[in-house]
């Protein structure tokens, strides 16, 4: 709850920010001369950088159930089902979180977590991973996955495209609106925003969301590698979670939905919108580690 508490005053701290530089340029005194609320396009671009990113979040957890067919683990039907209950069980434990739900998926290698709140959270992987690997490895893959969970990284990548969507939502329009007023400059027509805006505006959200997504991506990235080293401080050595990223360069990693890309162990092919960085860069980088 603190961290949704936070993406809020975030999203707030993004709006004030806004409004003072625009203030300060005089935007705000151009948009009002044009007949332009500032204030409501303040509040609209707050609304949609907000909302669309929590629902997202806060629906993550049934999606992911949804999307990938999950198997609840509520009752383990056999032996390899109650060990990951109890390796997951005891990474919870060590990372100082609520236990999360536990599930099983029918794919190719990979794994992901998801949820809006740590101590509720929903950890799965995929047949093909634990056929793939070795106990120590899916417990390196599992202790990477509770890390993600304990560092609020789901609530922390929301927070991060809520506010790179309130930017864009922003400045698309204040752009279209610069733009339609020069296009229109000697026109009586005032009946409301023309074809200059609504062109403007359409190619900003896409294009200026190409940007955002570059940025959201490289955070992402940042993430993994932490990730990476918690799970190693979480099983007390980094030989499984470098082992099994060894692992995963051998193997063709399944999809996920692209809500949970972010959080699965392996990510997209592109450099710049990929989640995940590399996964030689990601072994080096552990063994880097003292």
């Amino acid at each position: 709850m603190k961290r949704i508490f936070l993406f809020l005053m975030t999203n707030l701290a993004v709006v004030a920010v806004l409004g003072l530089v625009t203030s300060l340029l005089g935007v705000n005194h151009y948009l009002t001369a044009q007949g332009i609320n500032y204030t409501s396009l303040l509040v609209y671009a707050f609304v949609i950088g907000f909302t669309g990113a929590i629902i997202s979040l806060l629906m993550s957890k049934q999606m992911a159930k949804s999307s990938m067919g999950l198997h609840m683990i509520d009752q383990p039907r056999n032996a390899d089902e109650a060990w990951i209950v109890d390796t997951v069980r005891r990474l919870a434990t060590e990372a100082k979180i609520g236990m999360p739900e536990v599930g099983i998926y029918d794919g190719e290698p990979n794994a992901f977590a998801t949820g809006a709140f740590k101590n509720s959270a929903l950890v799965a992987v995929s047949t093909g991973l634990l056929q793939s690997m070795t106990r120590e490895e899916v417990e390196g893959v599992l202790g990477h996955e509770v890390a993600h969970v304990a560092n609020g990284d789901m609530v922390t990548m929301a927070l991060m495209q809520g506010v790179m969507n309130t930017f864009v939502v922003f400045l698309s329009r204040v752009i279209g609106y610069a733009v339609d007023g020069f296009l229109r400059r000697g026109s009586d027509n005032d009946s409301g925003p023309g074809i200059g805006y609504w062109i403007t505006t359409m190619v900003l959200d896409v294009l200026l969301g190409f940007l955002a997504s570059i940025i959201v991506a490289w955070y992402s990235r940042q993430r993994e590698f932490r990730a990476d080293a918690d799970s190693a401080r979480l099983m007390g050595s980094r030989r499984p979670m470098v082992n099994a990223l060894k692992r995963l360069q051998s193997l063709q990693p399944g999809a996920l939905p692209q809500g949970m890309q972010a959080f699965g162990i392996t990510g997209a092919l592109g450099k710049l919108f990929s989640t995940h960085p590399p996964l030689e860069e990601r072994v080096a980088r552990l063994m880097q580690q003292g």
